[in-house]
């Protein structure tokens, strides 16, 4: 993840790799790790988020031998993850830092443009029941479409592509890449591991302090869903709201700029409002000197 690496976990930064335990993660269905494209394709077992944060903590439980983090951070499936993490396993860490989604069910918008591409994926006679030979072009390109559409930030894109023919070979350039790089069931399968999300009923079983961000131009969360607007970041502090999810944090909104990405703004450069968002939020929650944790004794130590 080029987009931590380089401002967060290098010598001298908020989570310099000599100092910290850092644990990344291929989550079931991603990366190495086990996923339908191995050879089960449409007969590989469903999963959903909290199957997916429970492989996580027996990973690192009964594979690392670490019973306690100092922060999970997570963005995008990560920043849900966070939510579920601190409702299943409330003691198992100091902080929490969700960055980019909502504690919310996916419905509205969120859901209907994640069902357009379940749907265009199975409704492909290329796709054949999981069992093609060759991935079902017509449903990948739809899915680059959304994809691209849903991480897109009109401000940036509006610089970078000021031409027609700028935004056409852009489209072109950026659906040849999504096609090369996914897998039809595998993207599937992550998309539908996200029907069952809805932290919000149990946000009061959260017992670690908790730093939300989002940003202001984010076409999957935007801030017009929120109960509450957060104040501004980094122009203004970040306090806390009177949300359920504020009980033990706080949250900040990156405002759209030149140099935010939308729902991918993360933390790409140092210069960036979005990066100076979560360097402040660093800087809160090394600051907390009695971190709401259960009173039992703890022998592992990781930050992830």
């Amino acid at each position: 993840m080029p987009q931590f690496a380089g401002v967060l976990f290098g010598p001298g930064q908020q989570l310099d790799a000599k100092h910290y335990f850092v644990i990344l993660v291929d989550n079931i269905g991603h990366g190495k790790s086990s996923k339908p494209s191995d050879a089960l394709h449409a007969h590989f077992p469903q999963y959903d988020y909290d199957d997916m944060v429970k492989a996580q903590h027996e990973l690192l439980e009964n594979g690392l031998g670490v019973n306690h983090l100092r922060l999970i951070l997570g963005t995008s499936m990560g920043c849900m993850h966070s939510w579920v993490w601190g409702e299943t396993y409330p003691d198992f860490m100091d902080a929490l830092m969700p960055l980019a989604c909502l504690p919310v069910e996916i419905a509205g918008r969120n859901r209907i443009w994640r069902k357009m591409v379940i749907d265009g994926i199975r409704q492909d006679p290329n796709w054949n029941n999981g069992d093609y030979t060759s991935e079902p072009r017509a449903a990948m390109e739809l899915a680059a479409d959304f994809f691209l559409t849903a991480g897109s930030a009109p401000l940036v894109m509006q610089k970078n592509q000021p031409t027609r023919d700028d935004a056409d070979k852009y489209l072109d350039d950026s659906v040849k890449r999504f096609t090369a790089t996914h897998d039809a069931n595998d993207l599937l399968y992550a998309i539908s591991a996200s029907r069952n999300y809805n932290p919000s009923p149990n946000l009061d079983k959260i017992n670690a302090r908790v730093m939300f961000i989002n940003s202001a131009d984010d076409f999957i969360n935007p801030p017009e869903l929120e109960s509450k607007k957060r104040p501004l970041c980094p122009s203004a502090d970040l306090k806390s709201n009177s949300r359920p999810w504020d009980t033990h944090g706080r949250g900040g909104l990156a405002p759209i700029s030149a140099r935010t990405l939308g729902f991918n703004s993360l933390a790409t450069d140092t210069s960036s409002m979005r990066c100076r968002c979560v360097l402040r939020a660093f800087d809160y929650l090394s600051k907390m000197k009695n971190p709401p944790l259960s009173q039992s004794p703890r022998q592992g130590w990781a930050s992830a």
